[in-house]
């Protein structure tokens, strides 16, 4: 049961076009939300809130270093995504 609250959790946080379209970003190398923000046409607070929403499901993983921060896709959870989605397709 913990783990359908998990993908549950996760499938919800994926299920935005802005919150899908920040991952492709991400993805593609561009993790930082100044680059972001260039990318979409969304506010800088509308940008924290998805990225909040995307780290509390550990779908990306925030590095700070001092007044910088960086997103990286969690590896941890895109393995488990993979092996949940050969499940259901197979």
């Amino acid at each position: 049961m913990k783990d359908t609250k998990k993908y549950a959790k996760i499938f919800k946080a994926l299920g935005d076009e802005n919150r899908l379209r920040l991952i492709n970003l991400i993805c593609d190398g561009i993790n930082c939300p100044c680059k972001m923000l260039k990318s979409v046409s969304i506010e800088q607070s509308t940008l924290s809130h998805h990225m909040k929403i995307l780290c509390d499901a550990d779908i990306i993983l925030v590095e700070k270093s001092g007044t910088s921060v960086h997103y990286f896709i969690n590896p941890e959870i895109r393995n488990q995504l993979d092996v949940f989605m050969e499940k259901v397709v197979s």
